[in-house]
Protein backbone atom coordinates (compact mmCIF):
# COMPACT_ATOMS: atom_id res chain seq x y z
CA UNK A 1 0.00 0.00 0.00
CA UNK A 2 1.40 3.46 -0.69
CA UNK A 3 2.17 5.61 2.22
CA UNK A 4 3.40 8.98 0.91
CA UNK A 5 5.64 11.18 3.64
CA UNK A 6 5.17 14.34 4.85
CA UNK A 7 7.44 15.84 7.13
CA UNK A 8 6.51 19.48 8.75
CA UNK A 9 8.56 21.68 10.71
CA UNK A 10 8.02 22.55 14.23
CA UNK A 11 8.55 26.31 15.07
CA UNK A 12 6.17 28.98 13.15
CA UNK A 13 4.73 25.89 11.74
CA UNK A 14 3.05 23.18 13.88
CA UNK A 15 3.14 25.85 16.45
CA UNK A 16 3.74 29.44 17.29
CA UNK A 17 7.38 29.58 18.64
CA UNK A 18 7.26 33.18 18.98
CA UNK A 19 4.50 34.15 20.33
CA UNK A 20 5.38 31.85 23.13
CA UNK A 21 8.58 33.38 23.05
CA UNK A 22 7.40 36.80 23.77
CA UNK A 23 5.41 35.94 27.11
CA UNK A 24 8.06 33.42 28.22
CA UNK A 25 10.37 36.38 28.25
CA UNK A 26 8.00 38.81 29.89
CA UNK A 27 7.60 35.79 32.50
CA UNK A 28 11.82 35.70 32.64
CA UNK A 29 12.56 39.32 33.28
CA UNK A 30 9.66 39.81 36.24
CA UNK A 31 11.44 36.39 37.93
CA UNK A 32 14.87 37.92 38.10
CA UNK A 33 14.04 41.65 38.65
CA UNK A 34 14.96 42.65 35.35
CA UNK A 35 13.70 45.63 33.01
CA UNK A 36 12.18 46.42 29.63
CA UNK A 37 15.59 46.68 28.51
CA UNK A 38 17.09 43.08 29.72
CA UNK A 39 13.73 41.42 28.07
CA UNK A 40 14.95 42.97 24.37
CA UNK A 41 18.06 41.25 25.13
CA UNK A 42 16.86 37.90 26.22
CA UNK A 43 14.14 37.64 23.47
CA UNK A 44 16.64 38.30 20.51
CA UNK A 45 19.37 35.66 22.48
CA UNK A 46 16.73 32.69 22.20
CA UNK A 47 14.77 34.32 19.16
CA UNK A 48 16.95 32.43 16.36
CA UNK A 49 17.58 29.19 18.60
CA UNK A 50 18.21 28.23 22.04
CA UNK A 51 20.35 26.11 23.39
CA UNK A 52 22.30 25.92 27.09
CA UNK A 53 25.05 28.10 25.69
CA UNK A 54 22.99 30.72 25.30
CA UNK A 55 21.96 30.76 29.16
CA UNK A 56 25.26 30.85 30.07
CA UNK A 57 25.87 34.17 28.10
CA UNK A 58 22.47 35.84 29.98
CA UNK A 59 23.24 34.51 33.34
CA UNK A 60 26.94 35.90 32.97
CA UNK A 61 25.61 39.24 31.60
CA UNK A 62 22.73 39.70 34.09
CA UNK A 63 24.76 37.56 36.90
CA UNK A 64 22.30 35.89 37.85
CA UNK A 65 22.81 33.62 40.93
CA UNK A 66 21.08 30.44 39.32
CA UNK A 67 23.17 28.15 37.63
CA UNK A 68 23.23 27.51 33.96
CA UNK A 69 21.64 23.83 34.04
CA UNK A 70 18.95 25.06 36.49
CA UNK A 71 18.05 27.97 33.94
CA UNK A 72 18.18 25.21 31.11
CA UNK A 73 15.84 23.41 33.09
CA UNK A 74 12.88 26.02 33.93
CA UNK A 75 13.41 27.58 30.68
CA UNK A 76 11.96 23.82 28.88
CA UNK A 77 9.57 23.39 31.41
CA UNK A 78 8.13 26.65 30.96
CA UNK A 79 8.19 26.31 27.11
CA UNK A 80 6.47 23.23 27.72
CA UNK A 81 3.71 24.90 29.68
CA UNK A 82 3.37 27.61 27.89
CA UNK A 83 3.52 26.33 23.81
CA UNK A 84 0.17 24.76 22.50
CA UNK A 85 -1.17 23.38 19.11
CA UNK A 86 -4.43 23.99 18.21
CA UNK A 87 -6.63 21.15 18.45
CA UNK A 88 -7.94 21.30 14.27
CA UNK A 89 -3.82 21.17 13.54
CA UNK A 90 -3.59 17.78 15.70
CA UNK A 91 -6.87 16.54 13.59
CA UNK A 92 -5.49 17.31 10.56
CA UNK A 93 -2.52 15.59 11.42
CA UNK A 94 -4.74 12.55 12.17
CA UNK A 95 -6.55 12.98 9.01
CA UNK A 96 -3.31 12.69 6.53
CA UNK A 97 -2.79 9.74 8.77
CA UNK A 98 -5.81 7.99 8.20
CA UNK A 99 -5.69 8.85 4.40
CA UNK A 100 -2.24 6.91 4.71
CA UNK A 101 0.37 9.74 4.84
CA UNK A 102 3.13 8.96 6.54
CA UNK A 103 3.62 11.99 9.16
CA UNK A 104 6.88 13.22 10.50
CA UNK A 105 8.58 16.10 12.07
CA UNK A 106 11.44 17.81 10.91
CA UNK A 107 13.41 20.19 13.49
CA UNK A 108 16.43 21.67 14.34
CA UNK A 109 16.74 22.94 17.78
CA UNK A 110 18.06 21.45 20.98
CA UNK A 111 16.42 17.93 21.68
CA UNK A 112 15.16 18.26 25.01
CA UNK A 113 13.77 21.11 24.15
CA UNK A 114 12.04 20.06 21.15
CA UNK A 115 10.67 17.14 22.27
CA UNK A 116 9.42 19.03 25.73
CA UNK A 117 7.50 20.76 23.06
CA UNK A 118 6.24 17.29 20.95
CA UNK A 119 4.88 15.73 23.96
CA UNK A 120 3.12 18.76 26.05
CA UNK A 121 1.62 19.87 23.00
CA UNK A 122 0.26 16.32 21.93
CA UNK A 123 1.87 16.51 18.62
CA UNK A 124 4.01 13.68 19.32
CA UNK A 125 0.98 11.75 19.89
CA UNK A 126 -0.03 12.48 16.18
CA UNK A 127 3.02 11.63 14.25
CA UNK A 128 5.29 8.23 12.94
CA UNK A 129 8.13 9.75 13.97
CA UNK A 130 10.52 13.01 14.40
CA UNK A 131 13.63 13.99 14.03
CA UNK A 132 15.46 17.02 15.90
CA UNK A 133 19.01 18.22 14.79
CA UNK A 134 20.69 17.82 18.09
CA UNK A 135 20.12 14.16 17.73
CA UNK A 136 22.53 13.34 15.22
CA UNK A 137 24.65 16.74 14.57
CA UNK A 138 22.16 17.27 11.24
CA UNK A 139 20.69 20.25 10.52
CA UNK A 140 18.47 21.33 8.15
CA UNK A 141 19.09 22.19 5.33
CA UNK A 142 21.36 19.09 5.34
CA UNK A 143 19.88 16.40 3.18
CA UNK A 144 20.92 14.15 6.56
CA UNK A 145 18.32 15.36 8.94
CA UNK A 146 15.58 14.47 5.81
CA UNK A 147 16.98 11.26 5.51
CA UNK A 148 16.75 10.78 9.09
CA UNK A 149 13.30 12.24 9.40
CA UNK A 150 12.05 10.04 7.20
CA UNK A 151 14.04 6.60 8.73
CA UNK A 152 11.58 7.81 11.94
CA UNK A 153 8.71 8.11 9.78
CA UNK A 154 9.57 4.42 8.82
CA UNK A 155 10.18 5.47 5.05
CA UNK A 156 13.05 6.21 3.08
CA UNK A 157 14.00 9.69 1.45
CA UNK A 158 14.93 8.12 -1.87
CA UNK A 159 10.97 7.65 -2.23
CA UNK A 160 9.86 11.12 -2.35
CA UNK A 161 7.30 13.39 -0.30
CA UNK A 162 6.78 16.54 1.18
CA UNK A 163 8.55 19.35 3.47
CA UNK A 164 6.26 21.88 4.90
CA UNK A 165 7.53 24.49 6.84
CA UNK A 166 7.85 28.18 7.05
CA UNK A 167 11.98 28.73 6.38
CA UNK A 168 12.42 29.26 3.04
CA UNK A 169 15.75 27.96 3.20
CA UNK A 170 16.06 25.56 5.75
CA UNK A 171 12.82 23.91 4.78
CA UNK A 172 12.14 24.84 1.01
CA UNK A 173 15.23 24.83 0.13
CA UNK A 174 16.68 22.36 2.23
CA UNK A 175 13.90 20.03 1.33
CA UNK A 176 14.30 20.58 -2.77
CA UNK A 177 17.79 19.81 -2.46
CA UNK A 178 16.43 16.14 -0.28
CA UNK A 179 14.67 15.83 -3.65
CA UNK A 180 10.95 16.49 -1.64
CA UNK A 181 8.35 18.50 -2.77
CA UNK A 182 7.68 21.96 -0.58
CA UNK A 183 5.21 23.88 1.00
CA UNK A 184 5.96 27.22 2.09
CA UNK A 185 3.57 29.02 5.32
CA UNK A 186 4.13 32.02 4.74
CA UNK A 187 3.07 33.61 7.89
CA UNK A 188 1.94 36.52 6.46
CA UNK A 189 5.39 37.44 4.12
CA UNK A 190 6.17 37.78 0.67
CA UNK A 191 8.26 35.32 -1.03
CA UNK A 192 11.58 36.17 -2.52
CA UNK A 193 11.98 36.11 -6.05
CA UNK A 194 15.80 35.42 -6.12
CA UNK A 195 15.43 32.37 -4.22
CA UNK A 196 14.02 28.89 -5.96
CA UNK A 197 9.73 29.05 -5.30
CA UNK A 198 8.14 26.26 -3.34
CA UNK A 199 5.69 24.24 -5.03
CA UNK A 200 2.97 25.62 -3.08
CA UNK A 201 2.43 28.41 -0.69
CA UNK A 202 0.14 28.63 2.14
CA UNK A 203 -1.21 31.02 5.15
CA UNK A 204 -0.90 28.61 7.34
CA UNK A 205 -0.33 25.03 8.35
CA UNK A 206 -4.34 23.74 8.10
CA UNK A 207 -3.94 25.13 4.39
CA UNK A 208 -0.78 23.13 3.92
CA UNK A 209 -2.86 20.16 5.20
CA UNK A 210 -6.06 20.88 3.27
CA UNK A 211 -3.93 21.07 0.22
CA UNK A 212 -1.94 17.77 0.59
CA UNK A 213 -5.13 15.93 1.43
CA UNK A 214 -6.45 17.09 -1.79
CA UNK A 215 -3.35 15.88 -3.51
CA UNK A 216 -3.56 12.70 -2.27
CA UNK A 217 -7.37 12.23 -3.57
CA UNK A 218 -6.53 13.50 -6.34
CA UNK A 219 -3.56 10.81 -6.39
CA UNK A 220 -6.15 8.01 -6.07
CA UNK A 221 -8.53 8.95 -8.60
CA UNK A 222 -6.00 9.17 -11.35
CA UNK A 223 -4.18 5.80 -10.06
CA UNK A 224 -8.11 4.20 -10.17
Amino acid sequence: MRRPLVLFDLDNTLVDRRGTLDGWAAEFVSRHGLGDEARTYVLGMVSERTYPSTFDTIRTRFRLTAPTEELWRLYCADIAAMVSCPREVLDGLDELRAASWRVGVATNGAADIQWAKLRATGIANHMDGAFVSEEADARKPDVRHFALAAERCGVALEDGGWMVGDNPVNDVGGGHTAGLRTIWVDNGRPWDSRVPAPDHTVADVIDAIDRLLHIEADHVSTAS
